[in-house]
């Protein structure tokens, strides 16, 4: 329910969200009366909650009340702890439907050569140790100077570099975890072509890679073979200048639309984001789902205390106990560094309003909208199938995002409350405002503002529905704000672990 001050997301609720500043003496909901200053976003008591009980935001508990609470009382971190007990599961709406029109659609893509559906046409210059990054960035500086003015059909050169490749085991979950997202890039269908770079002497040897098939021929070769750093990158542009030739020639062709493959992101989330920006994105993802489409769900710390609402839609039990192993392995990872997965929230995400993991995490989770979950992956595994799936990262973004990218996605959706800038090449990264002040303040980097949301002139269905569209448009070429700036190419960040020897 919504009023000219406030947010009530469920009559079950006994706080609500503040819509623009709440000054003392303004009446709330239920005929309560502000007793503080309650800012945008922030929360505050509609009902007397006493202490040890629970705050109910969304329906469900988000963390217990520390002291008494009066009703018109601020509720934020200094009377809210997180509590991993759960109120019953309130079972999901009705999801967002799609029509048999939407099911009959296309997308202007790149078909490749193994089938698979390109929503860009880059190609990549990846490295395959940090060493070997600078001249990574050499090569692509070069080629996008020389090469790409002579093929309108490429995108751009992408230099795909990061920190890891050296200093590390050469087995064990480090090493598996970066070979998958470098073989996933490698892969990517957004990549017409890609060129691998390694140093010659690093733990990540270019081999592993050409044995099974993602480098091969002349497509890599190492920095101390080529002869120096200079050599490498005039070698480079003779094999560049090869693979411009055939990838430039390809040109967009219609495609199914349930074979768009949409990361899921939000990153500086607000006490809006799972108010507005996320269920809307949550209505494009049930309208993705009814085409065939698949959407990505990540994230684990950020569904953490929420995950029982994924479990409760699981198709199988297999898929909610995989979820679950997920979980655990996060709750003692965390533990075995002295750290608490409730210390997840950001200055910046408490500044905004949010309080507890939980809170966020029912916010988080609703990006994922109301449809079935039909698969959980491991980070940067191939993803498969259709609908709802969920991809175990870490909740920082480029990390996350890195891994979806690996995994398949060919476009990403990010929500932000606080104002996130990123860009993920060769993925287009369309950016979607859970605000109003914030989307006007930056609007030169948002593509949606859903703070109409809130102020009630738009619905969350129909905000989904222009979600959706842009969506299929951003498929079929239209760049976003990032990629017109030129974000993506030191947002590769593959998840870092184990030792470093």
């Amino acid at each position: 329910m919504n009023a000219s001050n406030c947010i009530l997301l469920s009559p079950a609720d006994n706080v609500a969200v503040a819509n623009g500043r709440i000054e003392i003496g303004t009446a709330l909901p239920g005929g309560a009366v502000a007793s503080a200053l309650i800012e945008p976003g922030h929360k505050v008591a509609i009902k007397p909650i006493a202490a040890g009980e629970a705050v109910v935001k969304y329906a469900q508990a988000i963390g217990r009340a520390t002291q008494d609470i009066a009703a018109g009382e601020h509720v934020h971190s200094h009377n809210l702890v997180f509590e991993s007990g759960r109120l019953p599961v309130v079972p999901p709406s009705e999801a967002e439907h799609a029509t048999e029109a939407d099911r009959a659609r296309t997308f202007m893509g790149y078909r490749r050569a193994d089938g698979r559906a390109g929503t860009r046409n880059f190609i990549g210059i990846v490295a395959s140790v940090n060493c070997s990054a600078t001249v990574c960035h050499s090569i692509a500086d070069t080629a996008n100077r020389t090469l790409l003015p002579k093929y309108p059909g490429i995108d751009g050169f992408v230099p795909i570099v990061h920190g890891q490749g050296c200093g590390m085991s050469g087995t064990g979950d480090g090493m598996m975890v970066l070979h998958r997202t470098l073989a996933g890039y490698a892969r990517h269908p957004n990549f017409g072509g890609v060129l691998m770079v390694g140093l010659g002497c690093e733990v990540n040897q270019l081999t592993l890679y050409g044995q099974k098939g993602v480098a091969a021929g002349k497509r890599h070769f190492n920095i101390q073979d080529a002869g120096g750093s200079r050599k490498s990158v005039e070698k480079a542009m003779l094999v560049l200048a090869e693979i411009a030739e055939e990838v430039g020639q390809l040109k967009r062709e219609p495609i199914p639309v349930s074979e768009i493959v949409v990361g899921l992101q939000c990153g500086g989330s607000d006490g809006m984001s799972g108010i507005t920006a996320n269920p809307a994105l949550g209505a494009a993802v049930d309208i993705l789902a009814g085409v065939g489409g698949i959407g990505i769900l990540s994230e684990t710390t950020e569904i953490y205390g929420a995950e029982h609402l994924l479990a409760y839609r699981a198709a199988t039990p297999e898929i909610a106990q995989k979820l679950d192993g997920f979980v655990k392995w996060w709750e003692d990872h965390v533990a075995k560094h002295g750290a608490s997965i409730d210390n997840n929230p950001s200055p910046g995400n408490k500044r905004g309003g949010l309080t507890t993991i939980l809170e966020k995490s029912l916010g988080a989770v609703a990006k994922g909208g109301q449809t079935p979950l039909n698969g959980v992956f491991g980070y940067a595994e191939k993803v498969t199938g259709s609908g709802l799936v969920f991809m175990d990262t870490p909740g920082y973004d480029p990390v996350s995002a890195t891994g979806q990218v690996a995994g398949g996605a060919n476009v990403i959706v990010f929500t932000t409350g606080r104002g996130s800038c990123f860009g993920c090449r060769p993925t287009p990264s369309i950016k979607v405002a859970t605000n109003s002040t914030m989307y006007h303040q930056m609007e030169e980097d948002m593509d949606v503002n859903c703070g109409v949301i809130a102020s009630g002139e738009k619905t969350i269905a129909g905000m989904g529905r222009e979600i959706f569209e842009l969506i299929v448009e951003t498929a079929s070429g239209r760049k976003t704000k990032s990629e017109d700036f030129g974000y993506g190419d030191n947002e590769f960040v593959p998840w870092h672990l184990g030792a470093t020897l």
